[in-house]
């Protein structure tokens, strides 16, 4: 798929339990399972395996489909497909015939190996017959309109796909680029989601440039054919428990088509232009797919088997939520004091990511109790440790915590600027912490640049970036030249 590694954010999960539940109560799967119980000798099919058009009303009926219903033989057309491409039936080899319609006959059904898994097997068997239907609806999703290639075959007895305007692996692309951003909009912070996404902002984020700024009416038609065709392809994954989508109001469909802003305006209601977003399902099977793409795409328990470095690290760059919920899985396998030893040993060192190892190992050791207290005045010495052993010790009201050192606390305030800034950038928070520190502390600067910390230079100017008075600007602008002076940078 087309995501960047570096931009996917940890995503929290559902228990395999929870979404094997959730992909056997899925419309497009059901109706498979239903059709593979209901097949048999007698059941013909065509060269491709396909049903015959003599079985389709039977398989409609037998999905509880009105018979006069114009859409039952595509949906039983369907979910036959999606039962023997996931093995649920199982077509072999037979002799030719020709049935009462005309059509060739080809082939036995019968039940496949995987149907009893649907019933009897495991989350992670159901999860595999459901990937296995979502393949099936992905290559369908990614071909031209039936009705396109049928009048292109009578016309020219062949059928030219450049002619079309058709690039297989162009298709392919564009679908993972969209499904990729849903991905990133959708999962959010731990999996959590924010919310659907209107369908003309996902179209724009494949289409527009970043750096346009009012986009010309090429952009907006190419904008406009996107959003039909994506309709179209979310209307194919929603039966398939991949997306919850708000289709594009059929009044719009005609003035989207033609308009020269397809675009809804600021006071027009944008949910009538197509709302997605995916499930917890579709989380999984999207990431399932990254994952066998080769990109790498963190979840939210990952780490809980390794070794207190791998955790450290790993969540330096995940958000606040994702990080505290990878930490708590981690911290469920441990003894707290040997978490507590093992988590201070990782957040040593004057590496550019030691500052946000020690932040998230104090957020680690916050949540462990007074057992891991041996550990922590073990390194009540630790130049590095020492401050942050003195935080603990004191919110966990323990007696006889000596007092920092002003060289200590000057060398920890350092630190902990350089982890947020690693952690959030220039955000309000550090802003603020920023603006207090220079307020309860008038010769912080002229100490600061001092402070033998590899960070300190890099904090210093960024200090003289996030403080709004120019005059203490200034004076941190100051203190980063002296402090990269006293480096020899």
């Amino acid at each position: 798929m087309s995501v960047s590694p570096a931009t996917l954010p940890p995503v929290l999960l559902h228990s395999e339990a929870e979404l094997a539940r959730a992909a056997l109560a899925t419309p497009l799967l059901s109706r498979a399972a239903r059709l593979a119980r209901w097949a048999g000798p007698d059941t013909r099919v065509g060269a491709g395996g396909e049903l015959v058009e003599e079985q389709l009303p039977a398989a409609a009926a037998e999905l509880g489909l009105e018979v006069d219903d114009p859409d039952a033989a595509a949906y039983a057309s369907e979910a036959w497909r999606v039962a023997v491409d996931t093995g649920l039936v199982d077509v072999t080899d037979g002799d030719e015939a020709e049935g009462p319609d005309g059509a060739d006959v080809l082939g036995t059904v019968t039940a496949g190996e995987d149907l009893a898994a649907l019933t009897s097997g495991s989350p992670q068997d159901i999860l595999a017959v459901w990937l296995g239907a979502l393949d099936t609806v992905y290559s369908d999703a990614t071909v031209p309109d039936m009705d396109n290639l049928l009048d292109v075959l009578e016309e020219n007895g062949e059928i030219d796909f450049e002619e079309l305007g058709w690039d297989p692996q162009a298709e392919a692309d564009f679908l993972d680029g969209v499904l990729g951003n849903l991905y990133l909009l959708t999962a959010g912070d731990a999996g959590a989601g924010e919310g659907p996404v209107p369908l003309p902002a996902l179209a724009a984020s494949m289409i527009v440039p970043d750096d346009m700024g009012e986009p010309t009416d090429d952009i907006l038609e190419q904008v406009s054919d996107a959003m039909m065709k994506l309709d179209d392809q979310f209307r194919l994954f929603e039966p398939l428990g991949l997306v919850e989508y708000q289709p594009v109001d059929e009044a719009l469909m005609v003035d989207i088509d033609e308009a020269e802003a397809p675009l809804p305006d600021d006071d027009e209601d944008v949910t009538r232009y197509g709302m997605v977003r995916l499930t917890p399902l579709g989380v999984y099977g999207i990431r399932a797919r990254m994952l066998e793409a080769g990109v790498d795409a963190p979840a939210v328990g990952d780490l809980a088997d390794k070794g207190a470095d791998a955790l450290l690290e790993g969540t330096a760059g995940f958000p606040q939520a994702a990080a505290q919920a990878e930490i708590e899985l981690w911290l469920a396998r441990h003894e707290p004091l040997d978490a507590a030893r093992e988590l201070l040993a990782a957040a040593r060192g004057g590496d550019e990511g030691a500052p946000l190892r020690r932040l998230r190992c104090q957020q680690a050791l916050s949540l462990v109790g007074r057992e891991a207290e041996p550990a922590l005045r073990d390194v009540l010495d630790d130049a590095e440790l020492g401050g942050l052993a003195r935080v603990w010790l004191a919110e966990h009201g323990a007696a006889d915590v000596p007092a920092p050192s002003e060289a200590l606390v000057f060398w920890l305030t350092i630190d902990t600027i350089a982890a947020q800034l690693a952690a959030e950038g220039n955000s309000d928070e550090l802003q603020g912490l920023v603006e207090g520190l220079s307020e309860q502390h008038s010769g912080f600067f002229a100490a600061a640049w001092r402070v033998e910390h590899p960070a300190t230079a890099d904090v210093l100017e960024a200090m003289g970036r996030l403080h709004p008075d120019k005059k203490v600007a200034k004076e941190a602008r100051k203190a980063a030249f002296k402090a990269r002076s006293q480096q020899g940078v």
